[in-house]
C-alpha cells in the first residue's frame, strides 16, 4: 500500500498559520517574564504620577527633553521653517532626477508615520475632556516636538 504525501504537505500550512500567534505570544510573553524584573521597577516608577497630582512624570521627562532640544538646536523648529517650505514646493527639484514621489509626497507620507490615526483621535478626545484651552497646549507640544522629530 502506497501512502500518499499530498494531505500532510497540504496540511502544514495551515497548521503552522494557526500555530504562529500562539507560538509568538508566548514568545512575546517569555521575553516580557525575563525583562519584567530588570525594568519593571523603572517603568511603574516613569507612568506614576507626581505625589499629590495625577500629573505623570514621563511627560515631564518630555516636556524636560523638548526644551533641551529646541534650546541645543537654536530653535531649528522656527529657523528651518522657510526651508522647509521651500522644499516643499520644489524649488530646489531638478526635472532630470530620478524618481516619481513628489517632494510633497514624501512630507505627506513622512507625517502620516509621524501623526497617525492616535493623534487625530487623540485631539477629539483632549479638546472634549479639555475644552478649547487644549487646544493651546497641544500646539505648543507640537511646536517642541519638531525639535525632538529633528534629532
Amino acid at each position: 500500500m502506497k501512502k500518499s504525501l499530498a494531505a500532510p504537505v497540504v496540511a502544514l500550512p495551515a497548521v503552522l498559520a494557526a500555530t504562529a500567534p500562539a507560538f509568538a505570544q508566548s514568545i512575546d510573553q517569555q521575553i516580557n517574564d525575563v525583562f519584567a524584573g530588570a525594568t519593571g521597577w523603572f517603568v511603574n516608577f516613569i507612568f506614576s504620577p507626581f505625589p499629590g497630582t495625577s500629573f505623570p512624570w514621563i511627560v515631564a521627562w518630555l516636556v524636560v527633553a523638548a526644551t533641551i532640544f529646541t534650546v541645543y538646536f537654536g530653535l531649528i523648529q522656527f529657523r528651518a521653517f522657510p526651508h522647509s517650505i521651500s522644499l516643499v514646493k520644489g524649488d530646489y527639484s531638478d526635472p532630470n532626477d530620478a524618481g516619481e514621489v513628489s517632494h510633497f509626497q514624501a512630507l505627506a507620507t513622512a507625517l502620516s508615520g509621524t501623526v497617525g490615526l492616535g493623534n487625530i483621535a487623540g485631539v477629539a478626545v483632549a479638546v472634549g475632556i479639555g475644552g478649547p484651552g487644549a487646544t493651546f497646549w497641544m500646539i505648543l507640544a507640537g511646536l517642541m516636538g519638531m525639535a525632538s522629530k529633528f534629532t
